[in-house]
């Protein structure tokens, strides 16, 4: 029998089917193919934080379908957590698992290989400190996601992932460790550290930095990467190691999502513009040459022309390199459903437009301050004529190569940019 795997959504995401996928092939029961060859499973795992990842799912569905009119999806995770039984309704979905078993698929799929009716599995997420069974080899990518903490306290007014997610909880600092030697014995230089609030980690009173300070003695590890991290979890600590040498990478990508005090008290967020504008003012200061990205969200209910332009003004002014802009989307189980005011999508449509063309101005200005510099850039895959990759800080860098340049860790002279990326060559 073959099973295939698919991933929306998150780098948490990533890593959690790095790590099913993983289970599959050291098991051997089943033979693991690519999206998009024939298979008789498939393992969606699913993404709710907007309606994009809702109809993402539906689409998905439709593509397995095309693919093998008798296929046997199984929807798993964050969707499948709390919109269960809308889930079972799409055609030749037979297995709809939450997060709390998820990673115990294989076990699933053993106990019945062909349901004849859905099997709905949710049960309530536990708080507990948690291992994962094996490592998330990726081999598709260079980098590799390494998941350290799951679900969220913070409860913002928009945000229903505490209810898809649970409460929040950290892995074990040994099992970290342990999956960290594994997937750079397998020949990942770079290790992405994820989680839903991962500023929040703690485990015998280890914390994040922690968990850094002992990835850094791993040998062949070149780079250690934090993906999203609330602002308000951020200490002085991490920020002063990350600007002493260290593999920790000069890159911080914290959510703002919104410019105006008004909108960020209705988002139930902890921090006010001043608060967060300060902070990034003291990481910019402290780390020589720190990327600084943001997440946005355009038209929560009652965001006026006056919010909004708040919000231009604040990333117009602010040391922030690139934004990811996100439409507001309503949640069933979010409390700012229950807000009036909501705005057109031609409106949110507008403002996205003009946060997205600042943040492409802003991201070439950062880009163009390290033309001439040499930078050690991590190679990925080739694109069209170039092979990419990332430096440290998170800049997109291109060049002709005809040798293989996959996962090579190669100083680069920077040339000149385009529209995402800085054309240089090779040392």
């Amino acid at each position: 029998m073959k099973i295939s795997f698919y991933t929306l959504g998150c780098r948490l995401n990533q890593s959690e089917t790095a790590v099913i996928r993983q289970i599959f092939k050291t098991d051997g029961t089943y033979a693991v193919v690519d999206f998009g060859k024939p298979a008789d499973v498939f393992v969606v795992n699913t993404c709710t934080v907007t309606e994009n990842g809702d109809t993402d799912t539906r689409r998905l569905v439709n593509k397995i379908n095309r693919i093998n009119a008798r296929a046997r999806i199984a929807l798993v995770g964050c969707q499948a957590q709390i919109q269960k039984e809308k889930l079972t309704e799409l055609p030749n979905v037979r297995w709809v698992v939450g997060n709390a078993r998820k990673i115990d698929f294989l076990s699933i799929l053993k106990e019945e290989e062909a349901p004849a009716l859905p099997r709905i599995i949710t049960p309530t997420i536990p708080r507990d400190t948690f291992e994962i069974p094996a490592a998330g080899i990726d081999t598709t990518h260079t980098r590799a996601n390494i998941k350290i903490q799951d679900g969220c306290d913070f409860f913002c007014s928009f945000c229903e992932i505490p209810y898809a997610r649970g409460r929040a909880r950290s892995r074990s600092f040994d099992d970290i460790l342990r999956e960290a030697r594994t997937l750079v014995a397998a020949g990942h230089q770079e290790l992405v550290i994820t989680g839903i609030n991962v500023g929040t980690y703690k485990n015998n009173n280890n914390t994040i930095i922690d968990v850094i300070t002992a990835m850094e003695q791993i040998d062949s590890l070149k780079r250690i990467r934090i993906s999203s991290i609330e602002p308000t979890t951020i200490s002085l600590r991490l920020i002063k190691k990350m600007a002493r040498p260290t593999k920790l990478c000069r890159h911080l990508h914290i959510p703002l999502q919104s410019g105006s005090d008004q909108i960020l008290k209705k988002m139930n967020r902890k921090y006010s513009v001043q608060e967060f504008g300060d902070f990034i003012q003291k990481a910019y200061d402290t780390v020589p040459h720190i990327c600084i990205g943001t997440d946005v969200i355009v038209g929560f209910p009652g965001e006026t022309d006056e919010n909004f332009l708040e919000t231009v003004e604040r990333l117009r002014e602010w040391s922030v390199h690139y934004f990811h802009v996100f439409s507001y989307s309503r949640r069933n189980m979010a409390k700012s459903k229950k807000l009036p005011e909501s705005l057109s999508a031609g409106k949110i449509a507008l403002r996205s437009a003009v946060l997205r063309d600042l943040g492409l101005r802003k991201r070439r200005l950062f880009y163009e301050s390290f033309i001439g510099t040499r930078q050690k850039v991590l190679f990925e895959q080739p694109k069209k004529d170039y092979w990419t990759g990332l430096t440290d800080h998170y800049i997109r860098v291109k060049v002709k190569s005809k040798r293989v340049l996959h996962n090579q860790y190669l100083d680069v002279h920077m040339k000149m940019t385009d529209d995402r990326a800085i054309i240089g060559t090779l040392e």
